[in-house]
């Protein structure tokens, strides 16, 4: 098991945070993303797919934390750069889920026991992938 994803594991486990809170909370420790405490907060509205299922907190969090890494400004002025790796991002979480949306990940993994502990740990490897793809480009 990687850092990243003991760190999601503890932050959903132990600490109670949703899986969009767990990824966040997560990323930021691993990634050194330099958001504080309060900032966090605002990931959680977006757990259980913003209380709809729309799409999985984890992928939304996922997004955030490619947001963070790769716009200097503006993600508007930077829409050449800044599109494709998140395009790319959903699509690795995709690949390696096998859906973006709760009611398509749910059946796969939600346990009445561990909730969506495991979605949101693949949804951290997936982050990982992501994030290595994104480094690679930037290189």
């Amino acid at each position: 098991m990687s850092e990243l994803v003991r760190l999601t594991e503890y932050y959903y486990r132990e600490e109670l945070y949703n899986c969009a809170e767990a990824v966040i909370h997560a990323a930021n420790d691993y990634y050194h993303l330099d958001l504080k405490p309060e900032d966090m907060k605002m990931f959680g509205g977006f757990g259980a797919g913003m209380f709809s299922g729309f799409v999985c907190g984890s992928l939304s969090a996922c997004v955030a934390v490619i947001s963070k890494m790769v716009i200097k400004d503006r993600a508007r002025k930077e829409m050449d750069d800044v599109r494709p790796k998140i395009r790319e991002t959903v699509r690795i979480f995709k690949e390696h889920l096998g859906g973006t949306s709760c009611p398509e990940l749910k059946p796969k993994y939600f346990t009445k026991d561990e909730l969506c502990l495991r979605t949101t740990l693949l949804a951290a490897e997936a982050l990982e992938k992501a994030v290595r793809q994104v480094t690679e480009d930037q290189e």
